[in-house]
C-alpha cells in the first residue's frame, strides 16, 4: 500500500505524455508521498482527495519531469582544444585516430581521483537539474580500466545521493579501444565481458550496458559478444549506432532487444524497420550533430514511417557535445532534424523513459507513476522549444516534493 502525504496538485494545465498524449485544461494531480495516484479535470477530483494538502498552480502547463536518456556527464577536464581543431577543419575521426578523442578523457579521467571526478561532474548535473530534469542517465566509458571503469560508475551513483535526481548507470567500457590492447579489440572485448561485466554488475553499478558499434571503436562482431554475456546475466543492452558509418550495428541491436540505438545519422528504412520491429527506442542527439558540422541526418521520416519511438538527448560529453541544456537539444531537434514541437516533448519524457527501460515508472503523468513534474512559466508548450539559453521552469515536484530552485515558485 502506498503511504506518504497527500496533496492536490490543481488549476494547472496538464501534457500527460501518456499513449493519447492528452492535454487537459483545468486538470488536476493527485499525489500520495512519491506517487501520482489520480490524474484529471479538476472537476472530478475524486473523494479519496478529501483532507489533501492542496497546491494551486494558477493556471500554468504542467509536464512530466524531463528525462535525460544518453549522457556522458562524468569526465575530467575538457577538450575545448579539440574543438578547435575541428574549427579548422580537422575531422572527429581524424583527431581520434591520432590519439586524441575519447582517449584524451581517458587519460584526464584516469589521473583525477573520485572527489575530483565527483565535483567536476556535479555541477553539469545540477545544471540539467535545473531545467526540469529528474531522470539521467549517465554512461562510463573514459576509465577503460576496472579500476576507473568502476570509478566512475559510483561516481554517477553517488550524484544520484547527492542530488534529487534519478541516476541511471550504463557500462560503456566498449567506448574505444584502450592503449593496453591497441590492435586487440577482440582481446578487449573477451576481457571486460567475461571480467569486468560481471564484477560490476554484482556490486550493482550497472543499470544497462553499451557499445560503440563504428569503425574507429568495435564491430558488430565483438558487440555480439559484450550483448551475449549482457544477455546472460540479464542486463539490457543499448547500442551508439550508425553514427559515422552503416556496419550494421541496429540490426543487430535489435536482435538483442536493445533498449535503444543513439545516434543513427548512418541509418535507413531497413533499420527503422528493424527498429520499429524489436521496440527499440531511437535516440537522437542533435547536440553532437552540430558541434561536429554534420551533413548526414537521421532518417526522421523513415523512423516516423515506421512508427519507431523517437527520443531526444543532450549527450553531455566533453568531445562531440559539450553541452548540459536538454531544452537546447529540443530546440535543435525541431530545428535540425525536423521534429515537431510535440514530438520532441514526447522525446524527453514518454520516448525518453522507455530508452531506460522505465516506460512503466516514470514519463507520463498518469496514475502508479513517480510523482516528477515540472511547472512552467510559458503559455504554450511549443515555447519548450522554442527558447534557446532560456529557462522557463517554474517549479520541479520529485517524488511528491517540491525543490527549491532559486526562482521556484510553487
Amino acid at each position: 500500500m502506498t503511504t506518504g502525504s497527500l496533496k492536490l496538485w490543481r488549476n494547472a494545465h496538464l501534457a500527460t505524455c501518456d499513449a493519447q498524449d492528452r492535454r487537459i485544461e483545468n486538470g488536476a494531480l493527485l499525489t500520495r508521498g512519491g506517487t501520482i495516484e489520480w490524474v484529471g479535470a479538476s472537476s472530478a477530483v475524486p473523494p479519496a482527495a478529501a483532507g489533501a494538502e492542496v497546491h494551486d498552480l494558477n493556471g500554468a502547463w504542467v509536464t512530466p519531469g524531463l528525462i535525460d536518456c544518453h549522457t556522458h556527464l562524468v569526465f575530467a577536464g575538457n577538450r575545448a582544444d579539440e574543438y578547435a581543431e575541428r574549427l579548422r577543419g580537422r575531422s572527429y575521426e581524424e583527431i581520434a585516430r591520432a590519439g586524441g578523442g575519447i582517449l584524451s578523457s581517458v587519460r584526464a579521467l584516469r589521473a583525477a581521483s573520485e572527489d575530483e571526478l565527483l565535483a567536476q561532474s556535479l555541477p553539469r548535473l545540477a545544471a540539467l537539474a535545473a531545467e526540469g530534469v529528474t531522470t539521467v542517465e549517465i554512461k562510463s566509458g573514459y576509465g577503460l580500466t576496472l579500476a576507473d571503469e568502476a570509478k566512475m560508475l559510483r561516481v554517477a551513483r553517488r550524484l544520484g545521493a547527492l542530488l534529487p535526481v534519478t541516476v541511471r548507470t550504463t557500462f560503456l567500457a566498449a567506448h574505444t579501444v584502450p592503449p593496453e590492447f591497441r590492435g586487440r579489440a577482440r582481446d578487449y572485448i573477451e576481457v571486460l565481458s567475461s571480467q569486468w561485466l560481471p564484477e560490476l554488475a554484482a556490486e550493482g553499478l550497472i543499470d544497462a550496458v553499451d557499445i560503440f558499434c563504428e569503425r574507429i571503436a568495435f564491430s558488430v562482431a565483438e558487440a555480439e559478444t559484450l550483448f551475449e554475456r549482457a544477455q546472460a546475466l540479464g542486463i539490457p543492452v543499448k547500442m551508439h549506432a550508425e553514427q559515422l558509418s552503416n556496419l550494421g550495428g541496429t540490426l543487430l541491436a535489435t536482435r538483442f532487444g536493445a533498449l535503444s540505438c543513439d545516434h543513427l545519422e548512418f541509418a535507413g528504412e531497413a533499420e527503422a524497420a528493424a527498429l520499429a520491429r524489436a521496440g527499440t527506442v531511437a535516440v537522437l542527439l542533435p547536440v553532437a550533430f552540430y558541434c561536429l558540422a554534420e551533413t548526414r541526418k537521421p532518417p526522421i521520416a523513415a523512423l516516423r514511417s515506421a512508427g519507431v519511438t523517437m527520443a531526444v538527448a543532450s549527450d553531455c560529453n566533453p568531445g562531440s557535445a559539450p553541452g548540459t541544456s536538454l531544452l537546447t537539444a529540443l530546440s535543435m531537434a525541431t530545428r535540425l532534424f525536423g521534429l515537431t514541437a510535440e514530438e520532441s516533448l514526447l522525446g524527453v519524457t514518454r520516448a525518453a523513459a522507455a530508452a531506460l527501460g522505465l516506460a512503466r515508472e516514470r514519463g507520463t503523468l498518469a496514475a502508479g507513476r513517480a510523482a516528477d513534474f515540472v511547472v512552467w512559466n510559458v503559455t504554450t508548450l511549443a515555447e519548450l522549444s522554442y527558447w534557446i539559453g532560456f529557462n522557463p521552469r517554474r517549479t520541479v515536484v520529485r517524488a511528491g516534493e517540491v525543490l527549491r530552485w532559486p526562482n521556484s515558485n510553487p
